[in-house]
């Protein structure tokens, strides 16, 4: 009888093999039936929140492992658009991945604007990973109030 050394199936070349694709496989189908985060199922990128007052919209994009100068804000007529290149991670010459989820490389996202804003008296920063935005709304659409009489 011969004794045969027993391996976890995702050792087998094949069966690794296989085991990847199911997964990518999967994942696919996450993304396209709705499954997982709402972000990753619409494929945007990055996400971000926009809230506004009676002065300003204020926009909050997620963008970690950014540096200011690889990140581009433009206001073009009524719409903001957020431009970039996410570079990669330096790989080791000698590791492979087990998981990749980390994207990388250019986006550009156009987000509509709720009302015309003043562009040159936007402001931006970013602090751990996260663009803040405070747009100045046009005075001819911030809130006037009327004031009532009396008669």
């Amino acid at each position: 009888m011969a004794i045969i050394r027993w391996r976890y199936p995702s050792e087998m070349p094949a069966i690794g093999e296989l085991s990847r694709l199911q997964e990518e496989m999967n994942t696919l189908f996450d993304r396209f039936f709705g499954k997982g985060s709402a972000v990753s199922a619409a494929g945007v990128y990055p996400p971000i929140n926009m809230t506004q007052d009676g002065d300003h919209i204020y926009l909050k994009a997620e963008l970690p492992g950014m540096a200011p100068g690889d990140i581009d804000v433009t206001i073009e007529d009524d719409n903001l658009i957020l431009k970039g290149n996410r570079k990669t991670d330096v790989a080791e010459p000698d590791v492979s991945y087990h998981r990749r989820e980390r994207g990388a490389g250019s986006f550009s996202r156009t987000i509509a604007l709720p009302v015309r804003v003043v562009a040159d008296k936007a402001a931006a920063e970013t602090r751990n990973g996260v663009l803040k935005l405070v747009l100045p709304k046009a005075e001819e659409v911030k809130p006037k109030k009327i004031e009532i009489k009396l008669s």
